[in-house]
């Protein structure tokens, strides 16, 4: 399944970013939430990956919730734990309505085409995320 397009402004500035900008990459994309503890969770994990991964062959980029929370607390909690993967705030939950997400953190790996290879839920083991990187690289 094609995965949704969309263009978002970032978190922390004013800029768009949109699922165009990664065109013929494959990209990791992260739903998710702050007072949340599976996704406070996922996101430390995430960024660690982030910070030792050649962002040339994979991209990562994070929508924060903000249908689920208000986006000064999800840029206050960004800020305090100073992640650095990209991180775009949803309108209410359009973008994540579209993903059909049903909870956060809600993780899809999309090909270089945005085909949608994997799908990962808020209980879902990071080991198993990292493995399905290779369907992908």
């Amino acid at each position: 399944m094609k995965a949704p397009n969309f263009s978002l402004k970032s978190l922390t500035s004013n800029e768009s970013i949109s699922l165009l900008d990664f065109e013929n990459k494959p990209v990791l994309l992260t739903f998710w939430v702050s007072w949340c503890p599976d996704s406070q969770r996922d996101l430390q994990l995430k960024e660690n990956l982030y910070r030792s991964m050649n962002k040339i062959e994979l991209q990562m980029l994070l929508i924060h919730v903000n249908g689920r929370e208000q986006s000064d607390l999800g840029l206050n909690y960004y800020n305090k734990n100073r992640f650095t993967i990209p991180c775009i705030k949803d309108e209410g939950t359009v973008i994540y309505d579209q993903y059909q997400c049903m909870s956060v953190p809600t993780t899809f790996l999309l090909d270089s085409e945005h085909q949608i290879v994997s799908r990962f839920n808020d209980k879902a083991h990071f080991q198993d995320i990292v493995k399905s990187l290779s369907k992908v690289l």
